[in-house]
């Protein structure tokens, strides 16, 4: 007997930035949050690099920036997104396109993985990105447009 996987349907590429996986670290409350606890429904599939994961990291375990998870707590959570995720290997680079050198960072998986969406606090700070199809979103944005 052979199995198929048949994808969701409106399942959809993402990534999201550090900013918003921070945000939902540092509080169960808000859109991040509820952002990162909708990944088991197999909405959409977040995209990342590993100089973006080890982003997520360096941030997350800043002295003083994540109070209530302990560093093995904060392990797991972004072991866990990386196990939802899938990993882009980056062999080009659009640097410098955007102002900041690690919001280039998350053009490059956007682009790579042709994701709809770059969700994030930010949105000035990806001006431009309209050019690649990707729309820059905000969590709550996002949550609502995909009915999560």
């Amino acid at each position: 007997m052979v199995l198929h996987i048949i994808p969701f349907m409106n399942t959809v590429n993402v990534v999201i930035d550090t900013n918003v996986v921070i945000a939902a670290l540092k509080s169960k409350k808000g859109a991040s949050y509820k952002l990162l606890m909708s990944l088991p429904k197999n909405i959409f599939v977040p995209n990342i690099s590993v100089p973006l994961f080890l982003e997520y990291e360096s941030v997350a375990k800043r002295s003083g920036m994540i109070t209530k998870l302990s560093t093995i707590d904060i392990d797991a959570i972004l072991d866990y997104l990386l196990s939802k995720s899938n990993i882009r290997k980056i062999f080009f680079l659009w640097r410098p396109f955007l102002k900041d050198p690690k919001d280039d960072l998350v053009l490059e998986v956007a682009v790579k993985s042709q994701s709809e969406y770059i969700i994030t606090f930010n949105k000035r700070d990806f001006e431009g990105c309209d050019k690649f199809g990707i729309t820059v979103i905000t969590p709550h944005e996002f949550i609502v447009t995909r009915n999560i």
